[in-house]
């Protein structure tokens, strides 16, 4: 019987199976039925770690519709704790390879316990493959509504004038817009009276979650594109689970996540 781990970020939660032994990765099928909330064990992902040289491991994000995503914010931090508390000792850092390529992880322990993780993004990209044809579509008008789309290594669309309510009765639409032909997220959002943002994601293949990682990463970019928000500043992003800190360069060329993860049980599949 094969062990699984169930961790959650923010309280986008997921299953962990540590495959780097097997290097055996997971089927649509069986992704679809551990997700599964009342048949299954339930999550909004699972995440499979399998071996990759040079690194910790490789994650493979497969959502609870069955697709695979390229990338996922939460997500990550979940593995690297699962990596970094399992494998024993204290390491400040940790290079994890991605579907959005290999990216580096900023360790922050207490008392033997990962508290928060940093996780340099990679750049957000205003190109292909997010439209046929290529891009931008910085601040353009989509269905008659202020868009932008960034790329995290996966697709988003960022409403900016859309407030978070509206994410139940817009996303499904948007998220298969033809202007998107592998689907995208999508993000509502609105400044919060104390700053930050408010952000609100429809996820691609999921719906509604309480978190996306990658989600806070792009409302933040298309914020500031728009010159409403600022780079190089930790920017508080609160999401219904919780508050992740993002963090853009001027030129595009990095973003930063920060924030926490947590080991919620393990059990054995049968």
């Amino acid at each position: 019987m094969e062990p699984f781990f169930k961790y959650e970020g923010l309280g986008n939660d997921f299953v962990v199976l540590d495959r780097r032994a097997s290097g055996v990765d997971l089927d649509a099928d069986a992704s679809r039925r551990l997700c599964d909330r009342h048949f299954g064990i339930g999550a909004d992902g699972v995440l499979t770690i399998l071996p990759e040289a040079g690194t910790a491991g490789r994650m493979v994000v497969h959502n609870a519709d069955g697709s695979v995503a390229e990338m996922c914010g939460n997500g990550l931090r979940c593995v690297v704790k699962h990596l970094a508390e399992r494998d024993g000792g204290t390491p400040p850092r940790l290079r994890v390879a991605t579907g959005a390529g290999l990216l580096d992880c900023a360790l922050d322990w207490a008392d033997g316990a990962l508290e928060r993780i940093t996780v340099a993004m990679g750049p957000a990209r205003l190109e292909a493959p997010m439209l046929p044809g290529g891009g931008p579509f910085v601040a353009g008008q989509l269905e008659g509504l202020l868009a932008t789309a960034v790329s995290m290594g996966n697709p988003h669309l960022v409403l900016l004038d859309v407030p978070p309510s509206e994410a139940a009765r817009l996303g499904p639409g948007l998220e298969t817009h033809p202007l998107f032909p592998e689907r995208t997220n999508v993000e509502f959002l609105a400044p919060r009276p104390e700053g930050g943002l408010q952000v609100t994601v429809w996820e691609r293949g999921v719906g509604l979650t309480l978190a996306c990682g990658t989600g806070a990463c792009a409302a933040v970019v298309a914020w500031a594109l728009a010159g409403r928000g600022p780079f190089e500043a930790w920017v508080p992003v609160a999401l219904p689970g919780g508050v992740l800190d993002i963090k853009v360069a001027a030129d595009l060329s990095q973003v930063w996540l920060r924030g926490p993860a947590r080991f919620v049980f393990e059990g054995r599949l049968p």
